[in-house]
Order: structure tokens, then sequence, then C-alpha cells
């Protein structure tokens, strides 16, 4: 009997037609959908989808595994993701905030079946510093973060670690000579512009200190304070960046980016749920928190 979790991603490929589209709706990367699709066609014996440019089609048994379960599957599912005590954090609301980019593409597709069941949400966009304020002040309620938190009234649970590459443009990555990468690659990437997240460069620093042992050289070319909005000015070729792997995991698939530099350990960076002292005791933002804790285990971040 294939388990609860291969059935559920199964019927999320069937209804939106694109194992893309069911990554981001289970908060899972495509690597992680796909493998789990394969689990289940080898525990049912026989091809599920047929696979093409545009997306999936379901097969005769596809279509007879869809019919048989369809709803089924997500009463279960319901039933089983909200332990008994759960009631009363359902009629709650939490006022929740993080960044914009893993809010958008991790932490939605995991809570939005919270807010189907009666959660009410009320999310915050912005910067760590900012956001943590505000969580001390009262104003939020929990604060996912990329800064550890250093407030008297704050704890933080670490949850989730990101994965950090150096991508850029097929076209720009022809003009990095491997030879040169491999021997001096601060030397070798410095004619390449950058499209930074801030001014500091926060992120592409970092990385350079990490892998290359100083400050990049490089101009800047862009600055745009979104993750998705750097990813598409690395698409377009003004520049290379530094970003998430979960960010540019679907244009790398594509083609759309390359990987210009491959580390020996690829350099990670820890994230943490916040709450202010005593803020799990109100069920809902306990109930928030579970969830993100549990299903980040899933992540490929």
């Amino acid at each position: 009997m294939p388990d609860l979790d291969l059935l559920s991603t199964f019927l999320e490929i069937y209804r939106s037609g694109s194992i893309t589209a069911a990554a981001a709706r289970r908060g899972l990367s495509q690597a992680a959908v796909s493998g789990q699709l394969a689990r289940l066609e080898h525990q049912v014996g026989g091809q599920l989808f047929d696979r093409s440019r545009r997306g999936v089609v379901p097969t005769e048994r596809g279509l007879d595994l869809a019919a048989r379960i369809g709803t089924h599957i997500d009463e279960l599912r319901q039933a089983v993701d909200a332990p008994a005590g759960d009631a009363a954090g359902y009629r709650g609301t939490v006022s929740l905030a993080g960044p914009s980019d893993l809010t958008a593409l991790r932490m939605m597709p995991v809570l939005a079946p919270l807010a189907v069941r009666g959660l009410r949400l009320r999310i915050t966009l912005g910067l760590a510093d900012d956001l943590l304020a505000g969580l001390a002040a009262g104003r939020l309620d929990m604060v996912v973060s990329a800064v550890r938190p250093q407030l008297a009234n704050v704890v933080a649970t670490a949850f989730a670690d990101e994965e950090f590459v150096l991508v850029g443009s097929p076209g720009l990555a022809r003009t990095v000579d491997a030879g040169a990468l491999s021997a001096e690659p601060l030397r070798a990437l410095a004619h390449l512009p950058l499209v930074a997240y801030a001014e500091e460069l926060p992120i592409i620093r970092r990385y350079w200190r990490s892998e290359f042992g100083r400050r990049p050289p490089n101009p800047v070319a862009v600055v745009v304070p979104d993750l998705r909005a750097v990813l598409a000015a690395v698409v377009a070729g003004a520049g290379v960046s530094v970003l998430p792997r979960y960010v540019v995991e679907q244009a790398l698939a594509a083609g759309s980016v390359e990987l210009l530099h491959q580390p020996r350990v690829h350099p990670l960076n820890t994230l943490y749920v916040a709450t202010r002292v005593g803020g799990l005791a109100h069920p809902a933002v306990a109930l928030v928190h579970r969830r993100l804790t549990e299903r980040s285990n899933e992540w490929a971040l």
C-alpha cells in the first residue's frame, strides 16, 4: 500500500499537469517530487504519466488511480495532519513574517492548507532586523529569519539550511576560462558584473570570502531587493549572482542559468523560526511553528 505522501504528490501532479507546479504546491523540490512519483510507479507496477515538454498527461493507470483515491486522500491527509489538540489552533490568527522569496517559494505552499481549514494568516515581508524588532515589540507572532535573534524576549529554533550557488547565464558562463577558474578563481571571475540583493552585497560577499578569501572586485550592474528579481536579471544576462539553490533550481533544470563554480562544500546559511518567549502557548502559533519545522525536513534549499 503506497504511503500517504506519495499519493498526495501524485494527486498534485494529476491536478496541476506539471511536476514543477506540484513541487511548488507541496513545498518540495522538483527532484523530490520526481523521486516520489518514481517510487509510487514502482509500487503500483506501472507508469502513471506520460512526460512531454508541456508537462505530464495521465496514463490509463493514472486516470484510474486518480478516480479511485480522489478526495479520499485529501480528507485523510487533513485528518493525519491535524493532531487532536489542533482544533483551537485553526480558529486563531497568526502574524507571520519572513523574506519574500522563501515565503513565496517554500513557506506558503505548506501553510496555505492551514488557512483552508480556518486558520487566519497575516503575512509581512521584509528584512530580518526589522521583522525581529517587530516580533520583540509584539507586532508579530513569528518570524522566519536568516539572522539568529539576539533579543532578550525572543527565542529561536534552527530549522533549515540554505545552500548557496554561484550562477550566470550560459553566455556569461562561456566567458570564464576553465583552466584559470581552477588555478585562480578570483581572477577568472573578476570580469563578470554582479547582480546583488543589496548594495552591501551580503550574500555575494559571504560566498567570495568563503571560497576565494576576499571581497569580490567585480563591478556591480544591478541591485534589487528580491531574489527572484535577481534571478530574472541573471537569466537576462545582466550579470552573475549567488543565490539559494531553491530559487534557481528550475532555471538550472531549464538551462537558463549555469553553475559557474563548484566548491567542495557549498556554503550554507541557517534559517531560524523565532517567537517571543512563551509565544508557543498560543495554539495557532504552535500549530504554524510545528508545521514549518516538520515540513522543512522535506525542503531542498
